[in-house]
C-alpha cells in the first residue's frame, strides 16, 4: 500500500513539472492550444498549463547575433569572401504571429533569406576595393535599410549589419597596394613641386625687389646729387695721406694711385 501511494505521488509530481514552464527575461511565451496559436504573449515568470492540451514555445526577444560567411559580388565582377554579423531581435507583441507564419525556425525561413538577398543586391552596385575602404560602413547601413523595409512588417528589427572580415582576391589586393603605392608617390611629388614653386616665388619676390630699389636709386641720380657726391669726395681726398693722381672734368672724377704711374 505505502509503495502505490509512493508511485502515485511521484506520477503526480512528475505531471505537475511536466505542466510547468519558466519564461526568462529576454523572452516571451506563446501559447499552443489544440494546435491554435494564441494571440496574446505570455510575459515572464512561471506558468502552468495542461502539457496534454498546451504547448508553451519561449521566443527570446533579446537581440540576436547570426554569424554567415557569404560570398559578395562587385561591381566589376569579382567575387569578395565576407564574415558577416546580423544583429537582429523579435518584437515581443509579434511574437504568436511569427510563430504562427513562420514556425520557430524564423531565422532559416526569412531572415537569412532575405539578408542573402539583401546583401548580393547591396554589393553588386560596389567595387571590390570599396568594401576594403571607408565605404564598408555605407555599405552596411544599405543592407541593414533593405532588409528592414522587407522585415519590419514582419515583427524583426533588424539592429545592425557588421562585414567583419573582408578577404579580397589575390590579384586585387595586390592591385590596391600598388595604386596605394603609387598615390604616395605622386603625393610626394606634388610636395617637392609646390616647394619648388615657393621657391621660384620667392626668388622672383627678392628679383622685382632689387629692381624696384635700383629703379628708385637711378630716379634719385641727379645732375645736382652728382656734383654734390663729387666734391664730398675730393674733401674726403685732400684729408687723405696717400698722394694721388685726380683726373676730372670737374663733376666726375678718376682717381689713380701714385704707385700705379710710378710703374708706367
Amino acid at each position: 500500500m505505502k509503495t502505490l501511494i509512493n508511485n502515485i505521488f511521484l506520477v503526480c509530481a512528475i505531471g505537475f513539472l511536466g505542466s510547468c514552464t519558466i519564461v526568462r527575461q529576454g523572452e516571451v511565451g506563446v501559447k499552443r492550444r489544440l494546435g491554435k496559436i494564441q494571440p496574446t504573449p505570455i510575459m515572464e515568470g512561471v506558468k502552468v498549463y495542461n502539457p496534454f492540451l498546451t504547448r508553451i514555445i519561449r521566443v527570446p526577444i533579446r537581440t540576436m547575433n547570426i554569424e554567415v560567411r557569404s560570398p559578395l559580388p562587385s561591381k566589376e565582377g569579382l567575387t569578395v569572401q565576407s564574415d558577416i554579423s546580423i544583429l537582429y531581435r523579435v518584437e515581443g507583441t509579434l511574437a504568436p504571429q511569427i510563430i504562427e507564419k513562420l514556425g520557430a525556425g524564423y531565422e532559416e525561413v526569412v531572415i537569412l533569406p532575405v539578408f542573402r538577398s539583401a546583401v548580393t543586391d547591396i554589393s553588386s552596385r560596389y567595387f571590390a576595393k570599396d568594401m576594403h575602404t571607408g565605404q564598408r560602413a555605407e555599405i552596411e547601413k544599405a543592407i541593414k535599410e533593405l532588409m528592414m523595409a522587407q522585415l519590419k512588417d514582419r515583427g524583426f528589427m533588424i539592429e545592425t549589419v557588421l562585414l567583419k572580415t573582408i578577404v579580397l582576391p589575390a590579384g586585387l589586393t595586390k592591385a590596391i597596394e600598388d595604386k596605394l603605392e603609387a598615390e604616395q608617390d605622386a603625393q610626394r611629388m606634388q610636395f617637392v613641386l609646390d616647394k619648388e614653386r615657393q621657391e621660384a616665388k620667392r626668388r622672383v619676390i627678392e628679383a622685382e625687389g632689387v629692381r624696384d630699389a635700383q629703379k628708385i636709386i637711378n630716379e634719385g641720380l641727379t645732375p645736382m646729387l652728382i656734383q654734390f657726391k663729387s666734391i664730398e669726395a675730393f674733401n674726403k681726398l685732400s684729408t687723405s695721406p696717400n698722394a694721388k693722381v685726380i683726373i676730372t672734368n670737374g663733376s666726375s672724377p678718376m682717381i689713380l694711385p701714385m704707385d700705379n704711374l710710378s710703374n708706367k
